[in-house]
């Protein structure tokens, strides 16, 4: 049954429109996915890594990991590694996510200075910033003369999914 709660919608759409995009650049020569473009990080494989390294970072903010993971942005990945990440990093923000209210505050440390965010707020950034490089990706896509771009928005995700009851 499809999900009515907002934080459900919210992780499902993302990983949908996440692995969407990247099964559209599978058919992409391997100098497309890296070429260079004057938006976002820069590059299809770029993008697609910086939104994974996004949601893989803020579940450690989340599950209030004592040691931060390395960013996956430290390296290039290939469009295999990047499939092969996607399910378990969203797995993982899913699990921090609803691991409590998203009312309760979290205060993550960073250069020196202590912030105070909420869960909720927390699962809103990760997933709209998603959307914000899912989209520069997509214009990535129209340059490489791609025709038939990948379903994105949440309203294609509701129209795919099953209906409500």
């Amino acid at each position: 049954m499809a999900t009515t709660d907002p934080r459900d919608v919210l992780l499902a759409h993302d990983r949908w429109a996440t692995a969407n995009l990247i099964e559209a650049c599978r058919p992409l020569r391997a100098e497309q996915f890296v070429q260079r473009f004057e938006m976002g990080p820069g590059s299809l494989q770029a993008t697609l890594t910086h939104v994974l390294g996004t949601m893989r970072g803020w579940t450690d903010v989340l599950t209030e990991r004592a040691e931060r993971r390395a960013r996956l942005e430290e390296r290039e990945h290939t469009l295999d590694e990047l499939a092969g990440l996607l399910d378990p990093i969203a797995d993982e923000l899913a699990a921090a996510a609803l691991a409590g209210s998203p009312d309760d505050v979290l205060r993550p440390s960073r250069g020196g200075n202590t912030y105070a965010f909420t869960r909720g707020g927390i699962l809103t950034h990760v997933t709209t910033h998603g959307m914000h490089h899912r989209a520069q990706c997509l214009n990535m896509l129209r340059h490489l003369g791609v025709e038939t771009l990948p379903m994105s928005s949440v309203m294609e995700w509701m129209l795919m999914a099953e209906p409500v009851k």
